[in-house]
């Protein structure tokens, strides 16, 4: 893989991320061991954004893939592909990434099945290879090359669950939704709104999360309350901004969207 091949994943734009606490520099220090990284909290709370704003500060190429359940091991590591002039191997992004010296995301990998993920293993200790053994080859990995996971634990069951063997090849930073005056600038700067509007939804939003184990399976995220700020800066109303953005997505019980439907008309009414 050449130079140019890694500029088409690097991080054009600067993310906006805002920190926490001390994740930035954590985060640094594990990079520069190149330590495998697991990312730990519940949806739409920044873990993708602090990736992507990672990358973005470390100047690192960064290859995302959306895990699913009928992800298999080759559609991370490559297949062989038919054309015209007979088959060609095709990388997949594990690969690409390894080659190349790229940080390797993968999103809500405990979604993936676990004979899937089990091929990152040799990629996550000290030998940092990559088996094909559909091409025969062994792919050294680059001295940039770092995999960095996520995952809900509010999702974790018996049937979804990432092995210890997984779990303890990483180290490991748990997400949060931020402090109320922090997610209100997130949400006023992403969006466009103002403070006050965003401090009301960021209120909705703190309201539905006391309802978590309730009725609610989670909380509204920081990415809906975005959302929903975006609708009102187009001209919708807030009420009707919070049903469509907040209220409709998280739930289907008739009752919780009229108790949810209650909080919104208490701080947009």
């Amino acid at each position: 893989m050449s130079k140019a091949d890694a500029k088409e994943y690097m991080v054009k734009k600067e993310p906006y991320y805002y920190p926490i606490g001390d994740e930035i520099d954590r985060y640094e220090a594990a990079y520069d061991v190149r330590m495998p990284i697991m990312l730990k909290g519940p949806t739409g709370c920044g873990k993708s954004r602090f990736v992507e704003h990672m990358a973005w500060k470390l100047k690192k190429p960064l290859i995302t893939v959306a895990c699913n359940e009928d992800m298999t091991a080759s559609d991370l590591v490559g297949r062989f592909l038919l054309d015209v002039n007979g088959t060609k191997w095709q990388d997949g992004p594990l690969t690409t990434a390894a080659r190349i010296g790229a940080i390797c995301y993968l999103d809500e990998v405990v979604e993936a099945r676990q004979d899937t993920t089990v091929v990152i293993h040799p990629l996550t200790d000290h030998r940092r290879q990559l088996p094909l053994e559909k091409k025969g080859e062994l792919v050294d990995a680059h001295p940039d090359f770092q995999i960095v996971i996520s995952y809900n634990p509010g999702y974790q069951s018996m049937m979804k669950d990432l092995k210890q063997s997984t779990k303890q090849r990483f180290g490991a930073m748990s997400f949060d939704y931020p402090e109320a005056e922090v997610e209100s600038q997130i949400v006023a700067h992403e969006s466009g709104v103002d403070a006050a509007t965003a401090e009301r939804l960021v209120q909705v939003a703190q309201s539905s999360r006391n309802l978590k184990g309730h009725g609610l399976d989670e909380g509204m995220s920081t990415r809906l309350l975005i959302y929903a700020a975006q609708l009102i800066t187009k001209g919708i109303a807030p009420v009707a901004a919070c049903q469509m953005a907040l209220v409709e997505p998280i739930t289907d019980d008739p009752d919780m969207r009229d108790t949810l439907g209650a909080a919104v008309n208490t701080f947009f009414a």
